[in-house]
């Protein structure tokens, strides 16, 4: 099959690489991309050492830079603005280290975002699914989302009732407009939440493609869950607070961020 010509769009893709899964599935993550279109991907590796061994098993065609960060807490939000300023395609693909989605799904964002009927797509609709350590084994050894597909009914969902993380697809100055990520999300969680919020106050235009995402299981660190107590509570405390803002508001918040 040939590959779809994604050639205005670039993958972004900020990680740390802190469990053996987790650069696995980063491979075979990059790997599906890669396999199926033809575009940019950038990857951003934020670590408090430079190991090289994800550089030195990339595939080449891949943009790849390390930065130093002696933090033991991984700024993703942070890192995806980093990634957005450094590329100049129309539109970007902001994606987790461990998510399949089938092309087709992937076929469709890209169409609704060219056809300029939305601004920003989440390639899936309510189904977050977790592998499970056997399947993602599985799917590992055969590269076959057939089998990920026939399984379905033995994966936990996460993140119900409305999962909206791990992809989303933008209009690139759109997104730049809408504030990009809001970097008060430290640490895992809820900013995927906060960004469709905002989104929705500026009026701009977000898709679901029906579908499933595919999550290939790993371990759960100090950056796959809320790193202190007290965290969870933050991160709602400024959602609440974002969202009782109107239109007009929200634009002056984000011109404070710039």
């Amino acid at each position: 099959m040939d590959k779809l010509n994604l050639n205005d769009f670039t993958f972004l893709i900020p990680l740390r690489i802190d469990t053996v899964n987790r650069l696995e599935n980063t491979l075979v993550t990059i790997e599906h991309i890669m396999s199926n279109f033809k575009t940019e991907v950038c990857v951003l590796e934020a670590s408090g050492r430079n190991t090289g061994l994800l550089h030195r098993l990339l595939p080449r065609e891949v943009n790849y830079v390390f930065i130093e960060d002696m933090d033991t807490i991984f700024h993703r939000t942070r890192y995806i603005n980093h990634l957005v300023k450094s590329v100049d395609t129309e539109y970007i693909i902001v994606w987790d280290t461990d998510i399949i989605v089938p092309v087709e799904q992937i076929v469709k964002s890209v169409d609704l975002l060219r056809k300029k009927e939305a601004d920003f797509v989440t390639p899936y609709k309510d189904n977050f699914l977790d592998t499970s350590e056997t399947l993602r084994e599985l799917y590992i050894q055969t590269r076959d989302l057939g089998i990920l597909e026939m399984h379905q009914g033995k994966m936990k969902a996460l993140y119900n009732p409305n999962p909206v993380g791990g992809a989303f697809m933008a209009h690139r100055q759109t997104y730049i407009e809408a504030g990009m990520e809001n970097e008060k999300f430290y640490g895992w969680g809820r900013e995927d939440g906060d960004r469709l919020n905002r989104w929705k106050i500026l009026c701009h235009k977000h898709e679901h493609v029906e579908g499933i995402l595919y999550h290939l299981t790993h371990e759960r660190g100090v950056n796959s869950t809320f790193h202190s107590p007290n965290q969870d509570n933050r991160k709602m405390a400024e959602i609440h607070r974002s969202v009782a803002m109107s239109k007009e508001e929200l634009k002056e918040e984000i011109k404070m961020w710039k």
